[in-house]
């Protein structure tokens, strides 16, 4: 089992957090840098995460922290991706 806190570590240091709506060749608002969470303690842990990580940044973290909202599938075409594009 993976704790939140070791989650958070891992999100920071796996993609850009200080470019606003891109993620490399990526752009637009689908490939902003975000943190849903579930409850209040989370919230509370991705806050203070964020808190330490951009001490490792010269530019202002743009990471958007918020409670989650329903999640819904993607079409079908966007389904299993992966395995279908190796």
């Amino acid at each position: 089992i993976i704790s939140y806190d070791v989650l958070l570590d891992i999100f920071w240091r796996n993609h850009n957090p200080t470019t606003l709506n891109r993620q490399g060749p990526d752009i637009g608002s689908q490939y902003r840098s975000a943190i849903f969470c579930h409850d209040d303690t989370q919230m509370e842990a991705a806050r203070k995460s964020l808190q330490h990580a951009s001490k490792s940044y010269e530019q202002s973290i743009v990471t958007e922290i918020r409670m989650a909202a329903p999640f819904y599938d993607a079409e079908e075409y966007h389904q299993k991706y992966f395995q279908k594009h190796r």
